[in-house]
């Protein structure tokens, strides 16, 4: 089989980007690994920021966000027993959408079998080779039967444990990486939020997130230890440990019911370099992991779609491989300062064990500024609701 761009990953990244260049009359094929139903069933970020809810209506399918997803002009940050509304609308003029990384997933695969575009799913055993030269090739095995893939250049869009970022050489590749000392403990559940908009909570118990979904679905968040087990906190502990970390109203309008999902994610900063080789290109959490508390992972892996469409666009339109070349550059420099951003609200808002009282009094002390600071609000407001491509 032959083909422009092999993909491989289905996650939004992998689909997102099959979605725009069909769109623009280049062919594509996706290959991943689980089935469509498992792509489907993980349970991701829900944060979408202008430049990606702009990169999904160019790929045809954002009317479904439009219509379902909630507009937010602000979040809330509560510390010291009350909370404190940061406006993105006031300050910025603009807003975030949200919406789940499921739903978007639907819309981009419903969209990619209208268009139809071929995805394979449940290809095993995928191996990338000749990435050097100007005629790689992708093998792979699906049902039973070996198959190989031509063509002239490679996304890798198949997450942190995917077969493309390893198949860079090690001479060539540069990781950087942090790793937090503690989780979260998130669940789902068919309840109205707590709030409009989002609480981001620091509390000496450590930290919590109240999310949403939906005008009836919570996504709720607790710090917790990396020891810790989903099978030792029923929903009443949950519950418990969450009212003890939020301000008094919240804690009131906190609706408890029966999770329907429940797991416990660890956080870690990690970002590989460079994002290109040869033919072969990483995108996604294939190439970088940022901890959830800034919202980015979904949005870093639409900007780095972003200006891999755009250079693969130059090279097939216009027969430029400008964009190509500079693919890489361009990502990280957005990627650096998302995972900047990202770990500055980790510091600021969790309770490290290891924490000195010096290190608590200066995390009030960013809190306080934050709080009373119009041009450190109008810093966060920017970053939260994404810097520009």
């Amino acid at each position: 089989m032959r083909t422009q761009v092999a993909i491989i990953g289905a996650g939004p990244a992998g689909l997102l980007l099959g979605q725009l260049l069909t769109r623009h009359g280049i062919d594509n094929v996706i290959l991943e690994l689980r089935s469509a139903d498992y792509v489907l069933g993980r349970v991701r970020a829900g944060v979408v920021e202008k430049g990606t809810a702009d990169m999904l209506d160019e790929a045809g399918v954002g009317a479904r966000m439009h219509s379902e997803g909630l507009v937010h002009d602000g979040v809330e940050l509560a510390f010291g027993g009350q909370r404190h509304r940061i406006s993105f609308r006031d300050l910025i003029g603009k807003a975030v959408i949200v919406y789940g990384q499921t739903e978007i997933t639907r819309d981009l695969m419903e969209g990619r079998a209208a268009a139809g575009a071929t995805t394979v799913y449940e290809a095993e055993d995928v191996s990338l080779h000749d990435i050097e030269s100007d005629r790689p090739k992708v093998r792979y095995r699906h049902k039973g039967v070996e198959q190989e893939l031509d063509c002239d250049f490679i996304a890798g869009c198949d997450g942190y444990h995917g077969i493309s970022r390893r198949s860079i050489p090690d001479a060539v590749l540069r990781t950087y990486e942090r790793v937090y000392p503690f989780g979260w403990l998130g669940i789902l559940v068919d309840r109205p939020p707590v709030s409009e908009e989002l609480i981001y909570a620091n509390h000496e118990r450590g930290f919590a997130l109240c999310s949403m979904r939906s005008p009836t679905r919570s996504r709720l968040y607790i710090q917790c230890s990396l020891e810790d087990r989903v099978e030792d906190w029923s929903d009443e502990r949950f519950y418990e440990e969450l009212k003890r970390r939020l301000d008094d109203e919240a804690a009131r309008r906190l609706e408890p019911g029966q999770s329907f999902e429940k797991s416990i994610a660890p956080l870690r900063s990690f970002v590989a370099e460079p994002l290109r080789h040869g033919r072969l290109f990483l995108a996604g959490d294939a190439a970088h992991i940022v901890p959830p508390t800034g919202a980015k992972g979904l949005n870093l892996a639409a900007s780095d779609v972003f200006y891999l469409w755009q250079a693969l666009l130059d090279f097939y339109k216009r027969g430029s491989s400008q964009g190509i070349d500079a693919y890489s550059g361009r990502a990280l420099a957005r990627v650096w300062k998302a995972e900047r951003f990202s770990w500055w609200m980790t510091s600021m808002l969790h309770r490290f064990p290891d924490s000195s009282g010096f290190d608590r009094k200066i995390q009030q002390a960013e809190l306080d500024y934050l709080r009373s600071s119009q041009a450190a609000q109008i810093s966060f407001a920017e970053n939260y609701v994404g810097l520009p491509y």
